[in-house]
Protein backbone atom coordinates (compact mmCIF):
# COMPACT_ATOMS: atom_id res chain seq x y z
CA UNK A 1 0.00 0.00 0.00
CA UNK A 2 1.22 3.37 -0.76
CA UNK A 3 1.44 5.52 2.30
CA UNK A 4 0.06 8.92 2.16
CA UNK A 5 2.36 11.73 3.18
CA UNK A 6 1.75 13.36 6.14
CA UNK A 7 0.82 17.35 6.07
CA UNK A 8 3.69 18.14 8.30
CA UNK A 9 6.12 15.95 6.01
CA UNK A 10 4.79 18.25 2.65
CA UNK A 11 5.28 21.31 5.09
CA UNK A 12 8.27 20.34 6.01
CA UNK A 13 10.04 19.46 2.48
CA UNK A 14 8.56 22.49 1.25
CA UNK A 15 10.72 24.44 4.15
CA UNK A 16 13.77 22.65 2.67
CA UNK A 17 13.30 23.74 -0.87
CA UNK A 18 12.53 27.40 0.10
CA UNK A 19 15.81 27.13 2.33
CA UNK A 20 17.67 25.74 -1.01
CA UNK A 21 16.31 28.18 -3.59
CA UNK A 22 15.60 31.55 -0.84
CA UNK A 23 18.72 30.89 1.07
CA UNK A 24 19.91 33.23 3.93
CA UNK A 25 24.02 32.75 3.24
CA UNK A 26 25.91 32.68 0.46
CA UNK A 27 25.68 28.89 -0.52
CA UNK A 28 26.87 27.00 -3.22
CA UNK A 29 23.61 27.32 -4.89
CA UNK A 30 24.05 31.02 -5.16
CA UNK A 31 27.32 30.43 -6.36
CA UNK A 32 26.43 28.17 -9.13
CA UNK A 33 23.85 30.68 -10.17
CA UNK A 34 26.12 33.88 -10.38
CA UNK A 35 28.67 31.61 -13.11
CA UNK A 36 25.62 30.40 -15.17
CA UNK A 37 24.40 34.17 -15.27
CA UNK A 38 27.71 34.43 -16.39
CA UNK A 39 27.67 31.51 -18.89
CA UNK A 40 24.78 32.49 -20.40
CA UNK A 41 25.06 35.97 -20.81
CA UNK A 42 28.73 35.22 -22.86
CA UNK A 43 26.72 32.23 -24.89
CA UNK A 44 24.19 34.61 -26.36
CA UNK A 45 26.40 36.18 -28.28
CA UNK A 46 27.67 33.26 -29.59
CA UNK A 47 24.22 32.22 -31.15
CA UNK A 48 23.35 36.00 -31.75
CA UNK A 49 26.41 35.95 -33.72
CA UNK A 50 25.13 32.67 -35.74
CA UNK A 51 21.87 34.55 -36.66
CA UNK A 52 23.64 37.52 -38.10
CA UNK A 53 26.69 35.61 -39.65
CA UNK A 54 24.20 32.93 -41.07
CA UNK A 55 22.37 35.75 -42.96
CA UNK A 56 19.38 34.87 -40.53
CA UNK A 57 18.80 38.41 -38.93
CA UNK A 58 15.43 38.86 -41.05
CA UNK A 59 14.62 35.00 -40.46
CA UNK A 60 11.79 35.95 -38.22
CA UNK A 61 10.00 39.14 -40.14
CA UNK A 62 8.71 41.12 -37.05
CA UNK A 63 8.90 41.26 -33.27
CA UNK A 64 7.59 40.09 -30.99
CA UNK A 65 5.67 37.41 -33.21
CA UNK A 66 7.81 35.57 -35.78
CA UNK A 67 5.32 36.48 -38.73
CA UNK A 68 2.31 38.81 -38.98
CA UNK A 69 -0.06 35.84 -38.16
CA UNK A 70 2.49 33.50 -35.98
CA UNK A 71 4.74 33.91 -33.02
CA UNK A 72 6.58 30.67 -33.71
CA UNK A 73 8.58 30.23 -37.05
CA UNK A 74 6.68 28.92 -40.23
CA UNK A 75 8.06 26.31 -43.17
CA UNK A 76 8.73 29.08 -45.64
CA UNK A 77 10.84 31.14 -43.48
CA UNK A 78 13.45 27.90 -43.81
CA UNK A 79 16.65 27.15 -41.17
CA UNK A 80 16.56 31.15 -41.13
CA UNK A 81 13.59 30.97 -39.42
CA UNK A 82 14.64 28.56 -36.62
CA UNK A 83 18.07 30.02 -36.50
CA UNK A 84 16.25 33.32 -35.66
CA UNK A 85 13.83 31.74 -33.25
CA UNK A 86 15.94 29.51 -31.72
CA UNK A 87 18.14 33.06 -30.97
CA UNK A 88 14.87 34.27 -29.37
CA UNK A 89 13.87 31.55 -27.31
CA UNK A 90 17.36 31.04 -25.42
CA UNK A 91 16.51 35.15 -24.11
CA UNK A 92 13.87 33.35 -22.35
CA UNK A 93 16.34 31.08 -20.58
CA UNK A 94 18.63 34.27 -19.57
CA UNK A 95 14.94 35.85 -17.87
CA UNK A 96 14.53 32.13 -16.00
CA UNK A 97 18.10 32.21 -14.68
CA UNK A 98 18.07 35.35 -13.43
CA UNK A 99 14.69 35.34 -11.70
CA UNK A 100 16.29 32.53 -10.18
CA UNK A 101 19.55 34.26 -9.22
CA UNK A 102 17.86 37.21 -7.47
CA UNK A 103 15.18 35.07 -5.60
CA UNK A 104 18.44 33.22 -4.54
CA UNK A 105 20.10 36.56 -2.94
CA UNK A 106 16.68 37.97 -2.01
CA UNK A 107 16.43 36.54 1.52
CA UNK A 108 20.59 38.03 1.93
CA UNK A 109 18.39 41.51 2.67
CA UNK A 110 19.51 44.22 3.96
CA UNK A 111 23.15 43.12 4.44
CA UNK A 112 23.92 42.12 0.75
CA UNK A 113 22.32 44.91 -1.26
CA UNK A 114 25.03 44.62 -3.53
CA UNK A 115 23.89 41.29 -4.89
CA UNK A 116 20.44 42.45 -5.09
CA UNK A 117 21.23 45.24 -6.95
CA UNK A 118 23.51 43.47 -9.35
CA UNK A 119 21.21 40.80 -10.07
CA UNK A 120 18.37 43.02 -10.33
CA UNK A 121 20.34 45.35 -12.88
CA UNK A 122 20.66 41.87 -14.79
CA UNK A 123 17.02 40.88 -15.19
CA UNK A 124 16.71 44.54 -16.47
CA UNK A 125 19.59 44.33 -19.14
CA UNK A 126 18.32 41.35 -20.36
CA UNK A 127 14.48 42.96 -20.85
CA UNK A 128 16.18 46.05 -22.62
CA UNK A 129 17.98 43.88 -24.61
CA UNK A 130 15.31 41.87 -25.60
CA UNK A 131 13.36 44.96 -26.82
CA UNK A 132 16.59 46.34 -28.54
CA UNK A 133 16.65 43.37 -30.61
CA UNK A 134 12.53 43.80 -31.48
CA UNK A 135 14.00 47.39 -32.55
CA UNK A 136 16.92 45.90 -34.66
CA UNK A 137 14.41 44.07 -36.02
CA UNK A 138 11.85 46.61 -36.91
CA UNK A 139 14.86 48.70 -38.47
CA UNK A 140 15.98 45.92 -40.48
CA UNK A 141 19.37 45.55 -38.94
CA UNK A 142 20.58 48.88 -38.97
CA UNK A 143 23.91 48.94 -38.20
CA UNK A 144 23.94 51.40 -35.54
CA UNK A 145 21.09 49.50 -33.17
CA UNK A 146 23.27 46.09 -34.06
CA UNK A 147 25.88 47.69 -32.49
CA UNK A 148 23.80 49.10 -29.63
CA UNK A 149 23.00 45.63 -29.21
CA UNK A 150 26.26 44.33 -28.89
CA UNK A 151 27.53 46.49 -26.09
CA UNK A 152 24.22 45.91 -24.46
CA UNK A 153 25.50 42.46 -24.30
CA UNK A 154 29.24 43.60 -23.18
CA UNK A 155 27.31 45.67 -20.38
CA UNK A 156 25.68 42.21 -19.21
CA UNK A 157 29.02 40.29 -19.26
CA UNK A 158 30.77 42.83 -17.10
CA UNK A 159 27.23 42.49 -14.85
CA UNK A 160 27.55 39.21 -14.39
CA UNK A 161 31.27 39.45 -13.86
CA UNK A 162 30.82 41.67 -11.16
CA UNK A 163 28.18 39.34 -9.65
CA UNK A 164 30.45 36.35 -9.45
CA UNK A 165 33.08 38.32 -7.35
CA UNK A 166 30.84 39.83 -5.19
CA UNK A 167 29.35 36.51 -4.05
CA UNK A 168 32.60 35.23 -2.77
CA UNK A 169 33.82 38.97 -1.29
CA UNK A 170 33.36 39.55 1.55
CA UNK A 171 30.49 42.98 2.38
CA UNK A 172 30.66 46.44 3.35
CA UNK A 173 33.03 49.11 1.84
CA UNK A 174 36.30 48.11 0.25
CA UNK A 175 39.73 50.04 -0.18
CA UNK A 176 42.16 50.31 -2.88
CA UNK A 177 44.65 47.34 -1.84
CA UNK A 178 47.31 48.57 -4.74
CA UNK A 179 49.60 52.14 -5.60
CA UNK A 180 47.39 54.38 -6.83
CA UNK A 181 49.87 54.54 -10.39
CA UNK A 182 48.72 50.76 -10.89
CA UNK A 183 45.21 51.34 -10.12
CA UNK A 184 45.13 54.33 -12.73
CA UNK A 185 47.41 51.96 -15.57
CA UNK A 186 44.33 49.56 -14.96
CA UNK A 187 41.62 52.30 -15.80
CA UNK A 188 43.34 52.99 -18.68
CA UNK A 189 43.83 49.43 -19.86
CA UNK A 190 39.81 49.43 -19.33
CA UNK A 191 39.02 52.45 -21.64
CA UNK A 192 41.62 50.57 -24.27
CA UNK A 193 39.46 47.62 -24.06
CA UNK A 194 36.16 49.78 -24.46
CA UNK A 195 37.67 51.43 -27.08
CA UNK A 196 38.96 48.66 -29.01
CA UNK A 197 35.09 47.36 -28.84
CA UNK A 198 33.42 49.98 -29.76
CA UNK A 199 35.99 50.52 -33.23
CA UNK A 200 34.91 46.36 -33.93
CA UNK A 201 31.56 47.44 -33.57
CA UNK A 202 32.29 50.26 -36.29
CA UNK A 203 33.76 47.64 -38.56
CA UNK A 204 31.32 44.92 -38.54
CA UNK A 205 29.14 47.59 -39.42
CA UNK A 206 30.86 48.47 -42.30
CA UNK A 207 31.67 44.74 -43.61
CA UNK A 208 29.53 42.05 -45.27
CA UNK A 209 28.25 40.02 -42.73
CA UNK A 210 25.03 42.35 -42.02
CA UNK A 211 22.80 39.67 -41.02
CA UNK A 212 20.54 39.71 -44.15
CA UNK A 213 21.34 40.70 -48.09
CA UNK A 214 19.06 43.38 -48.15
CA UNK A 215 20.68 44.92 -44.68
CA UNK A 216 22.15 48.64 -44.64
CA UNK A 217 25.69 48.92 -44.15
CA UNK A 218 27.73 52.17 -41.92
CA UNK A 219 29.32 53.35 -45.47
CA UNK A 220 33.04 53.02 -43.64
CA UNK A 221 35.98 51.60 -45.60
CA UNK A 222 36.09 47.94 -44.28
CA UNK A 223 40.31 47.90 -45.20
CA UNK A 224 40.97 51.08 -43.19
CA UNK A 225 38.79 50.18 -40.63
CA UNK A 226 40.61 46.82 -40.02
CA UNK A 227 43.65 48.73 -39.28
CA UNK A 228 41.77 51.56 -37.20
CA UNK A 229 40.44 48.20 -35.12
CA UNK A 230 43.93 47.43 -34.62
CA UNK A 231 45.33 50.07 -32.80
CA UNK A 232 43.10 49.99 -29.82
CA UNK A 233 43.72 46.45 -29.87
CA UNK A 234 47.54 46.56 -29.81
CA UNK A 235 47.35 50.01 -27.06
CA UNK A 236 45.49 47.32 -25.10
CA UNK A 237 48.04 44.69 -25.35
CA UNK A 238 50.76 47.21 -24.40
CA UNK A 239 49.05 48.26 -21.12
CA UNK A 240 47.98 44.80 -20.22
CA UNK A 241 52.04 43.82 -20.84
CA UNK A 242 52.54 46.69 -18.05
CA UNK A 243 49.86 45.53 -15.89
CA UNK A 244 51.08 42.25 -15.92
CA UNK A 245 54.71 43.55 -14.52
CA UNK A 246 53.30 45.50 -12.55
CA UNK A 247 51.02 42.82 -10.68
CA UNK A 248 54.00 41.00 -9.43
CA UNK A 249 54.71 43.52 -7.34
CA UNK A 250 50.59 43.93 -5.98
CA UNK A 251 50.08 41.74 -2.96
CA UNK A 252 49.68 37.43 -3.58
CA UNK A 253 46.37 37.45 -1.58
CA UNK A 254 44.58 39.93 -4.32
CA UNK A 255 45.51 37.17 -7.57
CA UNK A 256 46.20 40.14 -9.67
CA UNK A 257 48.87 38.12 -11.54
CA UNK A 258 46.63 35.55 -12.70
CA UNK A 259 43.59 37.69 -13.45
CA UNK A 260 45.93 39.69 -15.59
CA UNK A 261 48.13 36.71 -17.01
CA UNK A 262 44.28 35.15 -18.16
CA UNK A 263 43.51 38.85 -19.38
CA UNK A 264 46.85 38.72 -21.60
CA UNK A 265 46.08 35.41 -22.76
CA UNK A 266 42.60 36.42 -24.14
CA UNK A 267 44.19 39.09 -26.11
CA UNK A 268 46.49 37.34 -27.64
CA UNK A 269 44.38 34.52 -28.85
CA UNK A 270 41.97 37.44 -29.97
CA UNK A 271 44.80 39.18 -31.85
CA UNK A 272 45.40 35.82 -33.79
CA UNK A 273 41.99 34.97 -34.31
CA UNK A 274 41.80 38.79 -35.76
CA UNK A 275 44.66 38.57 -37.84
CA UNK A 276 43.64 34.91 -39.28
CA UNK A 277 40.20 35.94 -40.32
CA UNK A 278 41.28 39.11 -41.59
CA UNK A 279 43.22 37.22 -43.90
CA UNK A 280 41.63 34.62 -44.72
CA UNK A 281 38.22 36.29 -45.41
CA UNK A 282 35.85 36.75 -42.89
CA UNK A 283 34.94 33.33 -42.80
CA UNK A 284 31.90 33.18 -40.31
CA UNK A 285 33.59 30.73 -37.50
CA UNK A 286 36.26 32.49 -37.20
CA UNK A 287 34.17 36.13 -37.37
CA UNK A 288 32.15 34.38 -34.13
CA UNK A 289 34.83 33.34 -32.24
CA UNK A 290 35.94 36.87 -32.43
CA UNK A 291 32.49 38.26 -31.21
CA UNK A 292 32.59 35.59 -28.10
CA UNK A 293 36.31 36.58 -27.00
CA UNK A 294 35.14 40.37 -27.34
CA UNK A 295 33.00 40.07 -24.33
CA UNK A 296 35.51 37.24 -22.65
CA UNK A 297 37.92 40.13 -23.04
CA UNK A 298 35.55 42.27 -20.92
CA UNK A 299 34.95 39.69 -18.36
CA UNK A 300 38.44 39.24 -17.92
CA UNK A 301 39.17 42.97 -17.69
CA UNK A 302 36.24 43.22 -15.11
CA UNK A 303 37.86 40.44 -12.79
CA UNK A 304 41.18 42.45 -12.70
CA UNK A 305 39.73 45.64 -11.91
CA UNK A 306 37.39 43.84 -9.16
CA UNK A 307 40.95 43.11 -7.73
CA UNK A 308 41.83 46.25 -7.15
CA UNK A 309 40.19 46.79 -3.87
CA UNK A 310 40.04 44.47 -0.56
CA UNK A 311 37.34 44.54 1.72
CA UNK A 312 38.12 48.04 4.35
CA UNK A 313 38.67 45.91 7.07
CA UNK A 314 40.95 43.61 5.48
CA UNK A 315 43.10 46.54 4.50
CA UNK A 316 43.24 47.66 7.48
CA UNK A 317 44.35 44.55 9.14
CA UNK A 318 47.15 44.00 6.40
CA UNK A 319 47.93 47.87 7.28
CA UNK A 320 48.38 47.21 11.07
CA UNK A 321 50.30 44.10 10.91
Amino acid sequence: MHRVAQPEARVDRGNRILAFLLPTTITRWVRAMAWLSLIVNVGIVGTGGLVRLTGSGMGCETWPYCTAESLVPTPELGVHGLIEFGNRTLTGVLVIVAALMFLSVLRLQPRRRDLTGISFAIGVGIIVQAVVGGITVWLHLHPAVVGFHFLVSAALVCLATLLVHRVYAAPGPRRLAVSRGYATLAHLTSAAVLLTVIVGILLTGSGPHAGDDAAARNGLDPILWQHIHAWPGYLTFALTIALLVGAFRTPSDLGLRGAVGLLCSVEVVQIAVGLWQARTGLPIVLVNIHMVLAVILVAAMTSVLMRLKRPAEASLGTAAR
